[in-house]
């Protein structure tokens, strides 16, 4: 089989390996628009059991992957200066760098060597590939070549990626206001010496502040000064950090013709759930399976699509709390955390209690 890959992120990479190391005799080619070590953003976050399906399938990479993850058991909502731990929930975080040199690692392994600083400008360029397997991201060239049925969906809040050299000992979200309004930072390690710090505020807070108007120094510059008390005396650092609306993806066809979506291309989950990364390794697995049968592509869709639909419903429902989270903050800080852990609609109170007793308990 000849299959070009589009994208060398997480899941462009995965699959060619796993494809490659089911069937050593195909032919398969990746192609990557950026550079190897070409990535914004600073850490993946994952659940605590986000990883345990690669320890069946697949034990090598996820012992590559593991000992480079920092971990941790509690989640942490600081609202109104008051921290409110949340003891049971737990999560993994690695870097987005680290986890793209681990992944290219596993492919070289198999002999398939990346074409890096290739970017496919034309529809003839999938031409003559018995598959193309879209991993190229949410702007996907490929998917814009054929008709998936494809929506999306921008969100309304404002969002920059930043890290600090500040290590925080658990994923933490903390809610703060002045006098421009709300604004939250998702923050947690994802390294022993630095963390990921999300800065997140609606558009009205963006337009009063005057973001618009200032460039990626001066808006770290106001996040140090919004989030001081978080940070310490810690600086943050900035990574193509500029301002990004979330835009939820999604394809009514996961394939047309030879052509098959996966990861980012095929959706995005609000990156509030932590889950992105986690089903573009699984869409990884699921679909280099399927190429063992018949009607592998429809077999691939049939298998994923129910699981996929579950989680993105949550994803949904958390994004769509973050987008009124200055209402929330109403709330006194327990009763805001309350309201937080239960956003996505999968933890409800009696499964909470058995997962967090101790802040069910109020201890």
């Amino acid at each position: 089989m000849k299959i070009l890959v589009a994208g060398a992120g997480p899941a462009g990479l995965y699959f060619a390996y796993l494809a490659k190391r089911r069937h050593p005799d195909w032919h398969i080619r990746v192609v990557e628009q950026n550079r190897a070590d070409s990535t914004f953003g600073f850490g993946v976050v994952f659940s605590d059991k986000a990883l345990e399906f690669l320890r069946g399938d697949d034990p090598q990479t996820y012992d590559a992957i593991t000992p480079h993850m920092e971990q941790w058991v509690d989640l942490t909502v600081v609202h109104r200066d008051t921290a409110v731990v949340i003891d049971g929930i737990g999560f993994a975080a690695i870097g987005r760098l680290k986890l793209l040199q681990l992944m290219q690692e596993r492919l070289a392994s198999t002999g398939i060597v990346p074409e890096y600083g290739r970017t496919l400008k034309d529809e003839s360029e999938l031409e003559g590939y018995d598959l193309v397997v879209a991993a190229d991201g949410a702007n996907s060239f490929v998917r814009r070549t054929r008709d998936f049925g494809t929506t999306v969906t921008p969100l309304t809040n404002k969002f920059a990626w930043f890290g600090t050299r500040k290590a925080f000992r658990t994923l933490t979200q903390t809610f703060v206001e002045n006098e421009h309004g709300s604004f939250n930072a998702h923050h947690y390690r994802h390294a022993p010496d630095i963390s990921t710090f999300v800065f997140e505020c609606d558009a009205a807070t963006w337009d009063r502040a005057g973001f618009a108007r200032m460039g990626e120094a001066e808006t770290l510059r106001y996040a140090e000064r919004v989030f001081a008390r978080t940070l310490q005396g810690e600086r943050l650092v900035s990574n193509k950090s500029v301002w990004r609306n979330f835009a939820n993806v999604r394809n009514r066809r996961w394939s047309v013709g030879n052509a098959v979506l996966i990861g980012d291309a095929l959706r995005t989950a609000h990156f509030s759930i932590g889950s992105g990364t986690r089903l573009a390794l699984e869409d990884a697995i699921a679909l280099a399976k399927a190429l063992d049968g018949p009607d592998p592509l429809a077999a691939f869709e049939a298998a994923r699509r129910p699981i996929v639909d579950k989680l993105l419903a949550a994803a949904d429902a958390s994004g769509a709390w973050y987008e009124h989270f200055a209402e929330h903050m109403k709330l006194a800080p327990r009763e805001f955390a309350w309201s937080y852990i239960q956003r996505s609609g999968r933890i409800d109170p009696e499964r909470l209690r058995k997962t967090s007793p101790r802040f069910v308990d109020g201890n």
